[in-house]
């Protein structure tokens, strides 16, 4: 099989790792997967966080690296999101290891293998310059795969994939709503005594909540956060879990599940700021304009009614 397409046995962990004490504890957590290198968005999601009641505990849940292959970029970066909490993804564990697993992805099927290729060089170029920042790369490389937040008293898996993989795809919006999932997600839920998960990895967003055995459960990927996630808009996703309500009229869509408020939250970044040291380090032609260029000026062809799986989404990912 390709490069990244593979999931790596090192990627894997089972459901009962979340049969823990909390390493987190907090009345509000922002979840931040992909910020894809994107500092504009980083920005503006301390800026958000700073206009809280009280101060979130920020948690980078994996591929906050992807464009940043400017120097300058990946070590600012890297060292605003290590200050924080943090989890490293796939693009944050291939940027240590061999290039046997490429971007480390585990795309499905329906990923064209041209998308693959890409991703696979997006890595390269990504690691030659995490190669010097030493350091910093081994730092990204010992970042845990999970955690277990507490909010309210609620408890949540943390994690970049799924329940049982740093690249798993079961939190994606073509999967998280099939009806099977339920009792798959409902055992290991009632298992770790979680009400749900907080995901990223899939670049697409997805919510879900249901009711198994009397008990309310969620899952909520927020795709995104340093990249459009529907179409035609120009903002990125993150996912806020709080035990105080979001400010009126500031989340895409979201719910309440015991006591605690799980919203996705619009990040308005500086698009001008973005596009334009994207395009110094992607120009057209590159790799990483190919393929994602179209989705940063126009978002992808997906919509919030996909995300809620209130209709069925395209088989897109980027």
């Amino acid at each position: 099989m390709m490069p990244g397409r593979t999931c790596p046995l090192g990627y894997r962990y089972a459901p009962t790792v979340f049969k823990r004490v909390a390493e987190i504890q907090a009345e509000t957590i922002y979840v931040v997967g992909g910020l894809y290198g994107n500092r504009a968005a980083l920005d503006a999601i301390l800026a958000l966080a700073a206009q809280e009641v009280v101060m979130p505990t920020i948690i980078f849940n994996g591929d906050f690296n992807w464009f940043n292959t400017d120097a300058d970029e990946f070590f600012a970066v890297n060292t605003e999101v290590l200050k924080h909490t943090a989890l490293r993804g796939n693009v944050e564990t291939e940027l240590a290891n061999g290039d046997n697993a490429g971007c480390g992805c585990a795309y499905p099927d329906y990923v064209d293998d041209a998308d693959v290729e890409r991703s696979n060089e997006i890595m390269q170029r990504l690691r030659k310059t995490a190669s010097l920042f030493p350091a910093l790369t081994a730092q990204l490389a010992a970042l845990p795969m999970h955690l277990v937040a507490a909010v309210g008293a609620a408890r949540f898996g943390i994690v970049h994939g799924d329940a049982e993989s740093l690249a798993g795809w079961r939190f994606a919006h073509d999967s998280l709503h099939e009806p099977e999932h339920v009792a798959w997600l409902n055992h290991i839920c009632d298992d770790a005594h979680l009400a749900g998960f907080a995901s990223s990895h899939t670049c697409l967003p997805a919510f879900r909540q249901f009711s198994a055995s009397g008990k309310a459960r969620v899952v909520i990927n927020n795709g995104a956060a340093g990249m459009p996630n529907f179409a035609n808009t120009a903002y990125g996703l993150i996912s806020r879990l709080s035990v105080h309500p979001v400010q009126e009229n500031c989340a895409q869509y979201g719910g309440l599940i015991n006591g605690v408020h799980i919203d996705a939250i619009p990040i308005h970044y500086d698009m001008a700021c973005f596009h334009e040291k994207f395009l110094a380090s992607w120009p057209q032609g590159s790799a990483a304009h190919q393929s994602y260029f179209q989705r940063i000026m126009h978002g992808p062809l997906y919509a919030p009614a996909h995300a809620l799986g209130l209709v069925r989404a395209p088989s897109v990912c980027a």
